[in-house]
């Protein structure tokens, strides 16, 4: 039974018609509610991402990489707002090369974001303005807090699905031609066996 809400005369206080419902499965990732938005990123999307280019293209191009569901309950670029997501980056190599989001910047390099992961195992890009790359390992229960102006991506380095919650500015903006361009500093490699951040330049 829900409890009910008075007001200050003792009479039902009715909720607010603005603001929308939206649940969350912390562990599984999933967020509903009709404002809930979602973006899936396949390997056609991909291209001039992964080292390996012709392994890319020779894969099939419909397989899904990642997927990112957010709530925007106010217009991006209003000053002052946050969104709340979630990614999931599924297991996989192109090559020798972990799956991994695209990767992008900050429009608005003064707005930073938190990252915590729920599931899986993976590696935290992140790179400077002076393009020095360095990783952060993910795991559950840890938190990350990203800077505004370095640019990050997620790699997938386990078995299983990466989930990671995500809270950002809803004036941070993306930029992700920078990365297109010029890519990062360094890359998440198979050897051995074992995942190595391998300088990219």
């Amino acid at each position: 039974m829900k409890p009910s809400l008075q007001n200050a005369e003792g009479g039902l206080q009715a909720s607010s018609p603005k603001i929308a419902k939206v649940t969350i499965e912390w562990f599984s990732g999933k967020m509903n509610g009709l404002p809930i938005q979602e973006s899936v990123k396949k390997l056609s999307d991909l291209h001039q991402i992964f080292l390996d280019e012709a392994a890319r293209a020779s894969m099939d191009q419909d397989q899904e990489v990642y997927r990112v569901r957010w709530w925007a309950p106010v217009p991006p670029g209003d000053e002052g707002g946050l969104f709340w997501g979630v990614t999931t980056l599924n297991p996989g190599k192109v090559g020798d090369e972990y799956f991994m989001t695209h990767g992008h910047s900050h429009a608005n390099r003064t707005r930073a974001e938190y990252y915590t992961p729920v599931s899986g195992n993976g590696l935290l890009i992140r790179m400077d303005e002076r393009r020095v790359t360095w990783a952060e390992e993910m795991m559950p229960g840890t938190l990350h807090y990203l800077r505004g102006e370095h640019a990050h991506r997620v790699v997938n380095i386990g078995d299983e699905p990466l989930i990671f919650w995500a809270c950002w500015g809803s004036d941070a903006g993306y930029d992700y031609g920078t990365i297109r361009e010029h890519g990062f500093g360094a890359r998440v490699m198979e050897r051995d066996g074992l995942p190595a951040v391998i300088p990219n330049e």
